[in-house]
C-alpha cells in the first residue's frame, strides 16, 4: 500500500539553525538526525489572554523546520468556505499535482473543484466552485498572544475529528521536494483532541484553526507527532494570498469557543459544508 503524499508531508524534522546554516546546500543530510529543540516557556492557562505577551515579529533565530514533499498521490485533506461564491481554503500540499480536486458534501456526494490556485510563496491553495453554502469568520489583523488557545478542525486520517493547542512561537517552514520555498508559520503546543483520535493528524492538512472567539487565525499544514506540535500558515501568509488573488473574504458569523464546546461547533460547521474533506485523485492511479 502507497503512503500518500499528505501523510509523508506531516513527518515534520525539526533542525537547529546553526546547522542549516552550516550545511549550506546539505539540508536533507543535516535533517537526517533530528535535534530536540527546547521548548519556550508559555504562560498558565488561568492568565488572562489580555495579560499574555504579545507573539514577537519573525526573527532570524526562529525554530527551523524541514518538510520534504515527495510525488503527487492520492489524498485526503481538509478546506474552508471563505465566502458564498464557492471560494474555499486549503492547504498547497493537499492540492499540488492533483489531476482532480473534489470535494465531499455527505451522503456520497462530491462537488467538483473548477480551478485550484496555489501560492507560490506559502502552503496555501484557493480552491474555486460554483457556490458555497455557508462561510466562516476569518480574523487576520489581530496581534496574536503567546500561549492563547487554538481549535483545529477537519478530518484526521480522513474521518472527523478535532485538536485543542496552545500558541507556542513563530517557527520558519523550509520545503523541498516536488517544490521548493520558506515561509513563516505559526507553531501550537497540542493540548488535547476530542473523539478518542490517535496517531498522526494527516488529513488535517488543509483546515481552519479558530481563536477562541471563533474566527480562523491560520490553516493547518504540517504536524510534529514526536513533539506534539502542529503548524499553521500564518495570518501575514494567508493576508497576502488573498489580496494576490484578489478574493474578498466577508466571512461569517463567529462563535466563541472553549475546550468543552469546541467538538460540538467543529460538528456543526462539517454539517454546514463550512469545512469539509478534500479528495486528491492522480490520474493512473
Amino acid at each position: 500500500m502507497r503512503i500518500p503524499d499528505w501523510l509523508i508531508y506531516t513527518v515534520v524534522l525539526v533542525v537547529v539553525v546553526a546547522a542549516l546554516f552550516t550545511h549550506g546546500d546539505d539540508v536533507e543530510e543535516a535533517a537526517i538526525t533530528p535535534v530536540e529543540v527546547a521548548e519556550r516557556a508559555v504562560p498558565g492557562p488561568d492568565i488572562p489572554d489580555a495579560d499574555r505577551p504579545l507573539l514577537p515579529e519573525p526573527d532570524p533565530f526562529d525554530e527551523q523546520v524541514l518538510v520534504q514533499v515527495g510525488e503527487a498521490e492520492n489524498g485526503i485533506g481538509t478546506a474552508f468556505s471563505i465566502n458564498r461564491s464557492g471560494l474555499w481554503l486549503t492547504a498547497r500540499h493537499v492540492v499540488d499535482g492533483c489531476t482532480r480536486v473534489g470535494l465531499a458534501v455527505g451522503d456520497g456526494r462530491m462537488v467538483p473543484v473548477e480551478e485550484v490556485r496555489t501560492s507560490k510563496n506559502s502552503d496555501l491553495a484557493l480552491l474555486v466552485t460554483d457556490r458555497a453554502p455557508s462561510m466562516i469568520a476569518l480574523d487576520l489583523d489581530r496581534a496574536l498572544r503567546i500561549g492563547e488557545a487554538g481549535y483545529h478542525v477537519g478530518f484526521p486520517q480522513g474521518r472527523t475529528g478535532e485538536a485543542s493547542s496552545e500558541l507556542l512561537e513563530r517557527s520558519s517552514l523550509i520545503t523541498r521536494g516536488r517544490y521548493a520555498m520558506e515561509e513563516q508559520v505559526l507553531a501550537w503546543g497540542e493540548t488535547g483532541r476530542s473523539g478518542g483520535i490517535e496517531g498522526t493528524l494527516s488529513g488535517m492538512s488543509g483546515g481552519p484553526v479558530f481563536d477562541a472567539a471563533g474566527a480562523v487565525v491560520g490553516v493547518t499544514v504540517a504536524e510534529s507527532p514526536r513533539r506534539g506540535r502542529i503548524y499553521t500558515a500564518s495570518p501575514d501568509s494567508i493576508s497576502r494570498f488573498l489580496d494576490e488573488q484578489g478574493v474578498s473574504a466577508p466571512g461569517g458569523e463567529a462563535r466563541p469557543l472553549a475546550a468543552a464546546s469546541y467538538a460540538d461547533e467543529a460538528d456543526r460547521l462539517r454539517k454546514d459544508l463550512a469545512v469539509v474533506k478534500v479528495l486528491c485523485r492522480i490520474a493512473g492511479q
